[in-house]
C-alpha cells in the first residue's frame, strides 16, 4: 500500500517556496533557469537528473519559477522512495507520494501519478533514474514506468526534462544552471524518442559548462 500526499492549501505551497526562494539566493551565486514555453491547460510531467541532497529543494525551485510564474499550478506532487517518506512522513503534506520499487505496490504507485497528472494544473515531480548517480554521467537510463504513468493519462500533459547541472568557477558558492527541455505532451509520446532526445539535450547541457577544453568525440 503506498502513502498518498496529502497537500496543504496551495497558498501555503507556494509561500513555503518563495521563503525557500530567499534561502537559496543566499546560499547559491546564481539559479539560472533556460526556460521553454509552458502550455496553457496542461498538467505537467517534470523529471530531473538525480544527483544530490540538494534535488528535491532545486525542483521545487524550478517549479515554482519555471512553471508556476508562466502557468498557475494548482496542485504540487513528488515521487519519492518509499523508505525515505516513512523516515520522514511532514514530507507528505508538501505533496510527497511513496513508490517502492520492486514491490506490488508499484502499480499502485502508478495509478496515483496519473490519477494526479489527469487533473489539468497539477505538476508531478519524478527522478526516473531510480537511484542517485553522479551529475557528470552522460547517459541517462530511464526506468520504464514514464511509460506506464503516460499510458493512464488521459488530458493534455506536457512531459519536461531538466539537466541540472552545478558549477563554482570563480565564485566560492554554487551556481545551479537548469536546462529545460520540452518533450512535447503525452498525445505524441513516444517511450525511445524520449530516452533519445533527453540523452541528447543532457550531454548537451554539461557540454554548454565546459569552458574553453573542447573534448573529443565519443565521451
Amino acid at each position: 500500500m503506498i502513502i498518498k500526499a496529502k497537500l496543504l492549501p496551495a497558498r501555503v505551497v507556494e509561500t513555503c517556496g518563495y521563503i525557500l526562494t530567499w534561502f537559496f539566493r543566499g546560499r547559491f551565486n546564481k539559479l539560472v533557469i533556460d526556460q521553454i514555453k509552458i502550455k496553457p491547460d496542461h498538467s505537467y510531467l517534470l523529471m530531473c537528473n538525480h544527483f544530490s541532497f540538494w534535488d528535491g529543494f532545486w525542483a521545487c525551485y524550478l517549479s515554482l519559477h519555471g512553471v508556476h510564474k508562466h502557468q498557475k499550478m494548482t496542485g504540487f506532487y513528488i515521487m519519492i522512495l518509499d523508505k525515505q517518506l516513512k523516515k520522514n512522513m511532514w514530507m507528505r503534506y508538501f505533496g510527497c507520494f511513496s513508490i517502492a520499487p520492486g514491490k506490488p505496490s508499484v502499480q499502485e504507485s502508478i495509478e496515483y501519478a496519473a490519477e494526479l497528472l489527469n487533473k489539468p494544473g497539477n505538476l508531478v515531480l519524478m527522478y526516473p533514474q531510480g537511484n542517485l548517480e553522479s551529475s557528470h554521467v552522460r547517459h541517462i537510463v530511464l526506468r520504464n514506468g514514464i511509460k506506464d504513468i503516460i499510458d493512464r493519462v488521459k488530458v493534455k500533459c506536457q512531459i519536461i526534462w531538466c539537466s541540472n547541472v552545478v558549477e563554482y568557477f570563480e565564485s566560492f558558492r554554487p551556481s545551479v544552471y537548469f536546462n529545460m527541455l520540452d518533450c512535447g505532451t503525452n498525445e505524441n509520446f513516444n517511450y525511445q524518442q524520449l530516452s533519445e532526445n533527453i540523452n541528447k539535450h543532457h550531454r548537451a547541457a554539461i557540454q554548454k559548462q565546459i569552458r574553453f577544453t573542447d573534448e573529443p568525440k565519443g565521451l
